[in-house]
């Protein structure tokens, strides 16, 4: 739950989300690569939390497939 006095809505959507499976990653990055990012998915016309999925999503196949040939 949020912490404070979370209005309903807050507390609504937070429920939604762990509900559907969301969840938030937070990490550290240079100023500079950040705001370069950004712009460059301004200009793809893109949001940034898709362009982090997509690569993520893509990351775990490679890997995937890299684990299924050892084996």
């Amino acid at each position: 739950m949020p912490k404070g006095n979370p209005s309903k809505q807050t507390i609504a959507s937070e429920k939604y989300q762990k509900k559907a499976g969301y969840m938030t990653k937070g990490f550290k990055l240079k100023r500079d690569t950040v705001e370069q990012f950004e712009e460059a998915c301004d200009r793809a016309g893109r949001s940034q939390a898709e362009v982090i999925r997509e690569f993520m999503e893509k990351f775990i196949q490679q890997n995937e497939e890299k684990d299924d040939e050892t084996k």
